[in-house]
């Protein structure tokens, strides 16, 4: 089992991420893209890095928006392995033109 970060501490380095205010401990990320083929490169993107970490974002996509949360199930909770996530996907976001 991995160990749960305070959603707090989780969020002091992804200054682009939320507090999820559901039901669960989460953190979230709105993106907007210049179409949806950029958008839908950018979960490409995302998605081959997920898989091979095998730590997979809850999303979704309509148009050029995407919105992403990340919580580790397994820890019920965020972990180091969101946080590592939701770097990437901010490095992702910047080097394909999301804001």
């Amino acid at each position: 089992m991995v160990d749960r970060i305070d959603v707090a501490e989780a969020l002091k380095g992804l200054p682009a991420w939320r507090a999820h205010e559901g039901d669960r401990p989460a953190i979230e990320r709105r993106l907007t893209f210049a179409d949806f083929n950029a958008a839908f490169g950018f979960m490409t993107r995302v998605a081959l890095y997920a898989d091979k970490a095998d730590h997979h974002p809850e999303w979704s996509n309509v148009y050029n928006r995407v919105e992403v949360l990340l919580t580790t199930h397994d820890a019920d909770g965020v972990t180091a392995r969101d946080v590592d996530l939701a770097r990437f996907i901010d490095e992702a976001a910047a080097a394909m033109g999301g804001r």
